[in-house]
């Protein structure tokens, strides 16, 4: 597919139909092993904004760049933005594989050599049995110069990723913007909270307040103190935050 197209619903993933016959100790295993698979979904920070998603078959990147280590080789690659710290092309070269598919920004082609499918805005696809939703991400309050934001409306994206009856919220380089408070029903928010060109600690505490994730973890956190973010949070939500460490994972049940 050329980059410069927007991306329309596909599916690549074949169907299969479990039978477990009419023997009740089977479809006691059946169930147990449904059960397992819409458990088996682990979220590891890499670094900055990197982080894995993987499912019991799958692995899921996003914005990979060259601190953090990725240990498999992936299914999917998601790209928020073209900036390197987020869209490393020696990093993600690594962990290709012949049918692992990217989903970048139109200007993240050229830059990682390689064919991408581009989600804007509102637009969502169906791959690998994984549902991914791009959503707005872009700077009202952080600028290069006057009138000119490091990340302007439509230059980059969040997404959201829908997998085992689950959802994964990046959203990329941002600041608290007001299409934050139409989301609903995300099970982990990753929130840059690092300031400078992003959100910092109070406006990503307040973007994870209005959006009422089960569960909030700030990143691209530079030198910051994320405890603050931790504190205001709790302070005003029932929202639970999680301070991770480079490496470590959350397990969403």
């Amino acid at each position: 597919m050329h980059s410069g197209h927007s991306l329309v619903w596909f599916r690549t993933s074949a169907c299969h139909v479990d039978d477990p016959g009419s023997n009740p100790g089977d479809r006691t295993k059946l169930k147990i092993r449904r059960m397992v698979r819409k458990m088996s979904v682990l979220v590891r920070w890499l670094a900055h904004a990197g982080f894995q998603i993987k499912t019991e078959d799958k692995v899921v990147y996003i914005d990979l760049e060259k601190y953090g280590e990725a240990p498999d080789k992936a299914d999917l690659i998601l790209v928020t933005h073209s900036h390197t710290d987020h869209c490393d092309a020696s990093k993600i070269k690594k962990i290709l594989k012949e049918d692992t598919v990217i989903i970048a920004p139109e200007d993240c082609a050229l830059k990682l050599g390689q064919d991408v499918r581009t989600l804007k805005p509102g637009e969502k696809t169906e791959i690998f049995g994984l549902s991914v939703e791009a959503v707005h991400a872009y700077n009202v309050k952080r600028f290069r110069s006057p009138g000119n934001p490091f990340h302007p409306k439509g230059f980059g994206v969040g997404y959201l990723i829908h997998v085992e009856e689950k959802t994964v919220y990046h959203a990329g380089d941002t600041d608290f913007i007001p299409e934050m408070r139409q989301l609903s029903n995300i099970s982990l928010a990753l929130l840059p909270s690092g300031d400078s060109y992003t959100m910092d600690n109070g406006e990503a505490a307040e973007a994870a307040v209005a959006i009422n994730p089960k569960i909030a973890v700030p990143m691209h956190r530079w030198s910051t103190n994320p405890q603050e973010f931790k504190e205001k949070v709790e302070a005003d939500s029932n929202v639970k935050v999680v301070l991770l460490k480079e490496g470590g994972e959350i397990k969403l049940n």
